[in-house]
């Protein structure tokens, strides 16, 4: 499956697919095809070709996610489209923004630029690990989220604690705090494995017109679509590589994909909490590519955990071993996040499991 389908090197332990993800193969060399043919006559394309090729990509993974593709604009990366409708809000001071303490550091640091810009306030809630449930998530978000609220942003899976938010429960909640479900983006370059920059943003149509992108090209005043599609001189070929992903996720099947996923990630998880006597982040119920587990406390010699101390244990794991995979000080807490995808398997984990214990005992 790895040797057939991706391109990562045979002899690293790559357990990181949660970072950037790794593109299939097959879509690489489509999309490397469509650039040759772009330069072949760049004109028959930017003029009349590339509009419906990209109406009949959009129509395609609108159908894959379940949307109206009339709602779904592809933009370069989650951030962009973060950012466009972020920008596109009319904020001002006394309006507040609401976020958990497990927002991505990106998105951060959008929020901190635009309380600059505006005078807004930014409401930041931590979230207490580990976690026991789902529940103190709901619970919190309950207490926390206020009336009168102007936006509130959630992480479906926060990076750095790869926990699956209870969204259904956290949109109830903003229900009634009357605030709706307006606006969602995800990447296409990580789990559906496409080539580096793609992702798509899912705009409200009654917010369509006033959901501006960042940047105002030949596409303005043609459609909430176009405005997205055309925001200047770009590459498409990595857009228009998504048919030959779609088609994989669709002859290997979702289901299929997915529950294998889920099952490694689980039992890999499982494996390190023996192998090390810790434990995990949050229930294993609550994990579903990714989960974290605890390191030895060894490693940290009953100190606070620091950043410095996680990048210093991965960059050894990298370097000594070849194992790819983040460490996370989760407060005051080492964890390492491992991923999984269909071209991992247990034996990835054993080696990390090993490694772990090597550089535990040169501690001693």
């Amino acid at each position: 499956m790895r040797k057939k389908h991706f391109l990562l090197e045979e002899d690293c332990t790559f357990l990181n697919h949660g970072a950037f993800g790794a593109a299939l193969k097959d879509a690489l060399d489509v999309a490397m095809k469509w650039q040759v043919h772009v330069e072949r006559q760049p004109l028959r394309f930017f003029d009349r070709q590339v509009l419906p090729h990209l109406v009949w990509v959009s129509r395609r993974a609108a159908q894959f996610v379940g949307a109206d593709p009339r709602d779904i604009a592809l933009v370069t990366n989650a951030s962009t489209g973060t950012n466009a409708v972020i920008k596109s809000q009319k904020l001002g001071p006394g309006d507040v923004i609401y976020c958990l303490s497990v927002t991505y550091g990106a998105v951060k640091k959008l929020l901190s630029h635009i309380r600059d810009e505006t005078g807004v306030t930014i409401q930041e809630e931590l979230v207490k690990f580990p976690l026991e449930g789902p529940e103190q998530i709901v619970t919190l978000v309950r207490d926390t989220l206020r009336p009168g609220t102007r936006l509130a942003v959630f992480d479906h899976i926060p990076s750095n604690t790869p926990y699956i938010n209870p969204l259904k429960e956290i949109i109830d909640i903003c229900h009634d705090r009357s605030l709706n479900p307006d606006y969602y983006v995800t990447n296409a370059h990580k789990w559906f494995c496409c080539p580096k920059g793609v992702a798509l943003l899912y705009v409200r149509r009654d917010l369509q017109e006033t959901t501006r992108p960042l940047v105002v090209s030949h596409g303005h005043g043609a459609g909430f679509n176009a405005e997205f599609a055309f925001p200047g001189m770009k590459d498409y070929s990595s857009l228009l590589s998504l048919h030959t992903v779609l088609d994989f996720w669709q002859c290997v099947g979702p289901e299929r994909i997915q529950t294998y996923i889920h099952d490694l990630v689980s039992q890999a998880a499982q494996l390190l909490m023996e192998k090390w006597h810790t434990r995990l982040l949050a229930p294993l119920s609550m994990f579903a590519s990714m989960a974290l587990v605890q390191l030895p406390p060894a490693f940290h010699g009953g100190a606070a955990a620091t950043y410095d101390l996680a990048e210093k244990i991965q960059n050894q794991l990298y370097h000594r071993f070849n194992i790819e995979v983040p460490l996370k000080a989760v407060q005051g807490e080492l964890y390492v996040r491992i991923s999984a995808h269909i071209y991992n398997e247990l034996a990835d984990y054993e080696t990390l499991g090993d490694a772990i214990l090597q550089l535990q005992s040169e501690l001693q």
